[in-house]
């Protein structure tokens, strides 16, 4: 820690002992609550986390101004420790973060001026606010895994724990399901696709000239609903990030100032500028623009999965075989058309987790199918924003239960495994504050704290 924190922590804890304010940046009255070792946590610190948590509608188990200080306060107390283990985080990740969440917000709230207005802060304020307040909650993260380790369980552990479960506090698995598709995509005449190029071409021959921005463009004709309201903005991402056609174009782009020839990618056909790039990341604007898939074609798609359903019904092939040899959906494919959860890492949905991570159009479908079943066929837009035909067959329901250890015991060991987590944390965190000089300002003491020894007899 710099000579010049542990002063400036110094003269606002002699601040606050005397009872004298101190002004922040915006000239609001300010004060220290609580001072953890040498840090101070600011009234300030606490509104900017209440109004976060107001935004993402958060709800406190209690009173804001005694939850939010002793969250922050045990922080603090990782911050420390990190510190003395030399844990840092890299500032790519750092920039990438706060760039995801600026975009968020910006989204959220519906302006870079209304945000700038929600926080009482200039634009340049808030950043700073965030790059801070990400830097402190990544080292956090890193440092709890360091103090956690890596839990290991067995079965008899597990089956230990449910056995020991309360008949109430056994919980209740939602209906889950198992899914196969199978997709089609509609043909695109080679005269839309051309079209949709020559439009592309046209923007990057505006901007080149000057005739307009980049962004401008972006923002009325970009179908890419994350980036447009941006101005295009993807913001810093690694090559990783991107898929590869996308990558190759923009981290060779040199020029601020020139557009790049149209190019495709899984998601459509874009033309892409620079904006920044910072060490092994890159900052871009893009236009994103999708051919039309005219109603003939989805016919003709609709049609042969038609033909397809009532073949595997006459049995003259399997569903298994049909996903594998004539599926265009390349992530199911080589797994008989079997839909993966990203979220559990098995092949069981909850329905809401199908609609939000599949497609609502599959989850409508399959509601009230069968075990065995397959549907007709039916339109959807898939992960890559694109229209494409589908057929999907329900393989397995489970309908919703109390968890049993046979049927859910990844979800239980994954509970048992977060249990053991939190009680190594809880005890690390009541053996820190024994150690841990803490004040708390007169004022905030009164609350019913999760952890009572931040105040000493």
């Amino acid at each position: 820690m710099s000579k010049f924190k542990l002063i400036k922590c110094y003269v606002c804890m002699l601040l606050s002992l005397a009872g004298v304010s101190a002004f922040a940046q915006d000239n609001v009255i300010d004060e220290v609550v609580w001072v953890v070792g040498d840090e101070a946590i600011l009234k300030s610190d606490v509104e900017n986390e209440r109004l976060n948590a107001q935004y993402e509608n958060r709800h406190f188990d209690g009173d804001p101004y005694c939850v939010i200080p002793e969250e922050l306060a045990v922080q603090k107390l990782f911050l420390h420790q990190a510190e003395l283990d030399s844990i840092f985080v890299s500032d790519q990740d750092v920039i990438q973060k706060v760039e995801q969440q600026i975009a968020w917000l910006t989204e959220q709230i519906g302006s870079r001026e209304k945000m700038e207005e929600y926080y009482n802060k200039t634009y340049t304020q808030i950043r700073e606010m965030l790059r801070e307040n990400i830097r402190d909650g990544l080292t956090v993260q890193q440092m709890q895994q360091e103090i956690v380790g890596d839990i290991k369980l067995t079965p008899a552990e597990v089956r230990n724990y449910f056995n020991k479960l309360p008949q109430d506090s056994i919980p209740f698995v939602p209906t889950q399901v198992e899914v196969q598709i199978i997709t089609q995509e509609p043909k695109i005449p080679e005269a839309e696709i051309e079209r949709v190029k020559a439009q592309l071409r046209e923007y990057a021959d505006r901007v080149n000239k000057g005739e307009t921005s980049f962004s401008t463009l972006a923002r009325f004709y970009s179908e890419d609903p994350g980036t447009a309201r941006r101005g295009g903005e993807g913001g810093f991402i690694g090559r990783g990030e991107l898929v590869p056609e996308f990558a190759n174009v923009v981290f060779n782009l040199t020029d601020t100032k020139k557009v790049s020839k149209v190019f495709e990618t899984e998601f459509g056909f874009h033309i892409a500028q620079l904006i920044e790039k910072r060490g092994d990341r890159v900052n871009y604007r893009h236009i994103l623009l999708r051919p039309k898939v005219d109603q003939k074609a989805i016919d003709a798609s609709l049609a042969r999965l038609d033909s397809i359903a009532d073949d595997i019904r006459k049995e003259k092939f399997t569903f298994d075989d049909a996903a594998t040899w004539i599926s265009q959906d390349k992530y199911t494919r080589n797994n008989h058309g079997l839909l993966a959860n990203p979220q559990s890492n098995t092949s069981r949905f909850e329905m809401q987790q199908l609609a939000g991570l599949i497609s609502q159009d599959v989850a409508k479908v399959v509601e009230d199918m069968q075990i065995g079943e397959i549907s007709k066929p039916f339109t959807m837009i898939n992960s890559k924003g694109k229209q494409v035909c589908a057929i999907v067959k329900l393989k397995n329901r489970i309908d919703g239960h109390k968890a049993t250890i046979t049927e859910d015991y990844q979800r239980l060991k994954s509970m048992v495994t977060a249990k053991r987590s939190e009680e190594k944390l809880q005890k690390w965190i009541v053996d820190k504050q024994k150690n841990t000089y803490v004040r708390i300002n007169p004022n905030w003491r009164k609350c019913d704290f999760k952890y009572p020894g931040w105040i000493k007899q």
